[in-house]
């Protein structure tokens, strides 16, 4: 028992410096992108420890930004304990896996009211969609290792249907990264790197700044492709029963396609122009010819079967 109880313990705190790190990281990186870095740990670190509730003026200073962070990696420590102490007793009732959730939800309010308590204006000066990433990011982190000491437990919260989540959280990074990489080359050729990401994100995200706009944009684009993903893993995993709900999949790359068309002519009908019509479907076809690519190689009974239904169809 008291084995366990420091097996809990050390990964609670393994687990809290992670996610203390991943929002650190985040936060010096969109820093930097605006022009200012460290203010966010400077601007909090002033309203903590000096009462700043305006943040006007406020110095990048060594002792705020110090005390800060030796306050922020405490925090996440305390809250990694709890949620490694939550995971470790779910493994043995899964129901309790609600109290993590809740903890984690609970946590990210808990950090917007603190801020929104010191005054909307400093709120505003961090950003408060930046805040909500940053911790959208540090609890991904943190149950992504977490879970690597209970491999059982996602399986026991989500049964059968866990290697199609994660199969469709795959195939759905490949096409982000396929989308990105394909726009990132035919920036470079035209002499303008990050030209996309920057125009759809200034454009459709009301970002003016061009780092601000990449990053966020960034994120959502990922966060789309693998809902997509995960909508297509369980099409995938249907078809296997049932080879007609390719016909299903068809349709689902096929509306995905005209969604994102619809939404630049709704968001700004000048980006498609801007963009070059060409360039958009391309990046799409590549995405679905890698993330198909990526489903038939894990599914090979599925591709034969239609490939003799195709044969004898003929």
């Amino acid at each position: 028992m008291a084995r366990a109880q420091r097996s809990v313990l050390a990964k609670g705190v393994v687990a809290g410096l992670i996610g203390a790190a991943v929002v650190a990281v985040w936060f010096m990186l969109f820093d930097i992108a605006r022009g200012r870095p460290l203010l966010t740990p400077a601007l909090l670190g002033a309203a903590v420890f000096r009462g700043v509730t305006d943040p006007a003026g406020v110095e990048v200073a060594a002792l705020p930004i110090l005390g800060y962070t030796l306050l922020h990696g405490l925090a996440f420590v305390g809250f990694g304990v709890i949620a490694a102490s939550l995971v470790a007793v779910s493994e043995k009732e899964p129901p309790l896996f609600v109290g993590v959730v809740i903890l984690f939800a609970a946590f990210e309010v808990f950090f917007l009211g603190v801020i929104s308590a010191f005054g909307e204006s400093l709120l505003g000066a961090l950003v408060w969609w930046a805040i909500l990433i940053g911790n959208l990011l540090a609890a991904a982190a943190m149950l992504w290792y977490l879970f690597r000491g209970h491999p059982a437990l996602p399986r026991l919260l989500i049964g059968s249907w866990w290697p199609v989540l994660s199969e469709g959280i795959v195939a759905g990074l490949i096409g982000a990264v396929v989308v990105a990489v394909w726009f990132l080359a035919i920036d470079t050729i035209r002499g303008e790197p990050l030209r996309t990401p920057v125009l759809l994100g200034s454009t459709l995200l009301n970002q003016p700044q061009p780092l601000p706009a990449v990053l966020l944009y960034t994120v959502l684009h990922g966060i789309a492709f693998v809902v997509f993903g995960v909508l297509a893993s369980v099409l995938v995993a249907g078809a296997e029963r049932e080879p007609m709900l390719v016909f299903a999949l068809v349709i689902l790359f096929t509306a995905f396609e005209v969604f994102f068309f619809a939404a630049l002519v709704v968001g700004a009908s000048w980006l498609v122009d801007e963009l070059a019509a060409w360039t958009i479907l391309a990046a799409n076809v590549f995405a679905t010819a890698a993330m198909l690519g990526y489903f038939f190689r894990r599914h090979r009974s599925l591709a034969t079967r239609l490939a003799h239904a195709w044969t004898d169809g003929e």
